[in-house]
C-alpha cells in the first residue's frame, strides 16, 4: 500500500490542505476500482467504512490476494470537513461559493468528443484507452482557480480510469440505499445487494454535475454521440459508478461499518480486485430498482414542528400519514401524506420545518418528474 498527499490550492495567506488516498495493488492492474467518503463532509459513516476497509485491504495485501488496482480515499474533502458555524458542521456546501461539494462537476463527455472522435476505430478496448488518455489530458491542462476547483480536479484525476467508482454518502436519516446511472446497473446490481439495500434509484442523467456521473456519463453520452452521427463504433461503459447512502448521519457503528466494508470487500473479489477462495455469494434483493424520477419528496406547505408518523423503511400507500405539522401557535396540525406507492427511504433531521420545507423521501416506482432529480 501506497500513501499520496495531494495538495490543494491555498485559499489564504499561511493554510493549505491537502488530500490523501491509499493506493494498493499494481498501478494499471485490472479492474481498477476507486473508492471515496464523505464527500459531503458532514456524512461520517463513510469515513468509518473507509477506515474498516483498510484493515481489509492490508489483510489481502498481505496474503498476496491483491489482482487489480484500488484507490481509497477515506476522506474526500478536508474543505468542508473544518467548515463549522455556531459548533454546527457545514460540510455539504463551500462557505466561500455556497457550492454543493457534490455538484458541478465538468461534462468530461463534452471536454473531449471532438478531439477522440477521429481516433476511435472498430477496436473497444483500444476506443476505452483514448478516450481514458484524453480525459487524462482534459484534467492535466485544466488550471484550477479556487481551492474547490482544484479538489474537484484531484478527485477526477484519482478516479477517472477506474474500471467501478464507489462514492459513500448518507442521508439525514434513512435506510440503506443507492443511486446509479441505468447503463451502470448491470455492472453494479451486485454491490447494491451486498450492501442490502433498502431502495435503488436509477436514472440516465439525474442532473447538475455531481461526482459519479461525471465519471460513468462520459461513456454513453459519448456512445450516444457516436450514434447519433452515425458512427458505428464500439465504446463500452468502461466506468460504472455509484453513490452508496449508508443510512443516516447519526448510523455511525463499527458492527454496520465492519459489515458495509465486507460487503465492499466482496464486491472487489467478485469484480476480480482480490483473489477469493471462495465464490461470492450475493444475497437476495431487498428491494427492487426503481427510477429516480419516480421518488416523490414531501414538502410541507406550512411551517411547524415535525411529528413524524412513519420510520425509514417503512413501504408506503398513497394518502398514508408520514408526519404531522404542528402550529401551536394556531393550535393546528397538517398532515403530510404520502402520494406514491414505495419505501420511505429518507426523512429529515431537524423536527422543524419552514414552509415549503423537505419532510422525506418515498421511492415510487412509476416516473413522474423530470429535469435535475437531485436535491440541492
Amino acid at each position: 500500500m501506497q500513501r499520496h498527499d495531494h495538495p490543494l490550492i491555498s485559499n489564504s495567506l499561511g493554510s493549505q490542505r491537502s488530500l490523501c488516498s491509499f493506493h494498493y495493488g499494481s498501478p494499471g492492474a485490472e479492474p481498477k476500482i476507486y473508492i471515496q467518503a464523505s464527500l459531503h463532509a458532514e456524512e461520517l459513516p463513510g469515513m468509518l467504512v473507509a477506515f474498516h476497509l483498510r484493515g481489509l485491504l492490508d489483510q489481502a495485501k498481505a496474503q498476496g490476494r491483491l489482482r487489480g488496482e484500488i484507490v481509497l480515499v477515506p476522506v474526500a474533502n478536508p474543505i468542508g470537513l473544518a467548515q463549522r458555524l455556531d459548533h454546527k458542521p457545514m460540510g455539504r456546501f463551500e462557505l466561500d461559493s455556497s457550492e454543493n461539494f457534490n455538484r458541478h462537476y465538468p461534462d468530461l463527455a463534452l471536454a473531449v468528443a471532438d478531439g477522440v472522435k477521429p481516433r476511435l476505430t472498430q477496436d473497444a478496448a483500444a476506443n476505452v484507452r483514448t478516450v481514458r488518455q484524453a480525459i487524462g489530458r482534459y484534467l492535466d491542462q485544466w488550471q484550477p482557480a479556487t481551492e474547490l476547483q482544484s479538489l474537484r480536479r484531484t478527485l477526477l484525476t484519482l478516479a477517472h480510469d477506474a474500471d467501478y467508482v464507489i462514492d459513500l454518502h448518507c442521508d439525514c436519516e434513512g435506510v440503506m440505499h443507492f443511486y446509479t446511472e441505468e447503463p451502470c446497473w448491470p455492472g453494479l446490481e451486485p454491490l447494491a445487494h451486498l450492501l442490502q439495500c433498502r431502495a435503488i434509484l436509477l436514472a440516465r442523467n439525474s442532473g447538475s454535475g455531481p461526482f459519479d456521473e461525471c465519471l460513468s456519463g462520459v461513456w454513453w453520452q459519448l456512445a450516444e454521440r457516436l450514434a447519433a452521427e452515425g458512427l458505428s463504433l464500439p465504446l463500452p461503459q468502461a466506468c460504472n459508478s455509484t453513490t452508496v447512502e449508508l443510512r443516516g448521519e447519526a448510523d455511525v457503528s463499527h458492527a454496520w461499518a465492519q459489515a458495509d466494508a465486507l460487503a465492499i470487500f466482496d464486491f472487489l473479489a467478485l469484480k476480480g480486485a482480490i483473489n477469493s477462495d471462495s465464490p461470492v455469494r450475493i444475497p437476495a434483493p431487498c428491494a427492487p430498482a426503481t427510477p429516480l424520477a419516480g421518488s416523490e419528496t414531501l414538502q410541507t406547505p406550512v411551517p411547524g414542528v415535525v411529528v413524524f408518523a412513519a420510520q425509514p423503511g417503512d413501504f408506503l400507500q398513497p394518502g398514508d400519514l408520514v408526519a404531522e405539522v404542528i402550529n401551536p401557535m394556531e393550535n393546528t396540525r397538517h398532515a403530510v401524506r404520502a402520494g406514491v406507492a414505495g419505501v420511505f427511504y429518507a426523512r429529515v433531521r431537524d423536527r422543524y420545518a419552514v414552509s415549503g420545507g423537505e419532510i422525506g423521501k418515498i421511492a415510487g416506482a412509476t416516473p413522474f418528474r423530470s429535469g435535475d432529480l437531485l436535491g440541492a
